[in-house]
């Protein structure tokens, strides 16, 4: 009897603790009832037809938490996002990070994590995880790209590049190709120009062909990086990263979610 009202005590505690990291949605209305108007005429033709067999841009805008697993040989990795404010926390058996909106932070044991890598990798995985929806951030450009063609199949582009101050990596240059009969993201081309201050010609591909419906919206199961020869991607380099555990929520998290732990190390931002 002890020991089962231990355990019972225990199950409380945990739950209580979890729920304790939650804030209610502060609207009275259910999701389906809340109403965001969003400004499409921005957008180039192919990438409204995208975000819509994603599930649409207003019902993403109207989620404020993303939280997801991603497994790995060395434990699970855990991260959490705001989708407003894209405060994050990335927690692993070995380190934690995060951006409180104020500060960047690590905190760790030892010295596991390189803290130079901390600003480019806190929300690395997030914006590959995010897409296409991220695409629809402001201060993006958009242009059409030639298609990519693979195996018979002819995936139309869109170029995305960022104005003058936005994000890390302003440099940095995406193209969205989109499977032409499912409408949904295909494949993600990039270039990586962290630290260059400079623009770079040679992009990178993840492909993107399993998904999960997750509060209505339609993301990715796995991404799998893929080597590049002439431009194309081949095969892939390795396994594909899966993300399990995902939840989207319209409620956001607590500001405590993201702050920093006392004795965490603050991580100061690179300098242009």
């Amino acid at each position: 009897m002890k020991q089962l009202l231990y355990l019972t005590a225990l199950l409380f505690l945990i739950t209580s603790c979890r729920e304790e990291k939650k804030e209610p949605n502060p609207s009275n209305e259910s999701l389906d009832e809340t109403v965001v108007e969003v400004d499409l005429s921005r957008f180039p033709d192919n990438y409204k037809q995208v975000l819509q067999a994603h599930g649409g841009l207003e019902n993403w805008r109207k989620m404020r938490s993303m939280t997801y697993t991603m497994p790995g040989d060395n434990g699970d990795e855990i991260q959490t996002v705001d989708l407003a404010t894209r405060n994050t926390l990335v927690e692993t058996a070995s380190y934690k990070m995060g951006n409180d909106g104020k500060e960047l932070w690590l905190a760790q044991d030892s010295t596991y994590f390189n803290p130079e890598r901390v600003e480019f990798y806190h929300n690395l995985m997030f914006y590959f995880y995010a897409m296409p929806f991220v695409l629809a951030d402001d201060g993006i450009t958009y242009a059409q790209a030639p298609a990519l063609e693979l195996d018979d199949k002819r995936y139309p582009g869109i170029k995305v590049s960022y104005g003058d101050n936005i994000g890390a990596s302003p440099e940095d240059e995406y193209i969205l190709y989109m499977d032409p009969d499912s409408k949904t993201m295909a494949w993600l081309a990039y270039t990586v120009t962290y630290g260059q201050n400079s623009k770079s010609d040679r992009f990178s591909f993840i492909k993107y062909d399993k998904w999960q419906e997750v509060n209505g919206l339609q993301l990715p199961e796995e991404l799998t990086w893929y080597t590049v020869e002439n431009g194309k991607p081949t095969k892939p380099a390795g396994p594909p990263r899966r993300f399990t555990k995902v939840d989207v929520d319209a409620a956001p998290m607590s500001e405590k979610t993201y702050q920093k732990p006392e004795g965490a190390m603050v991580i100061e931002p690179r300098k242009s």
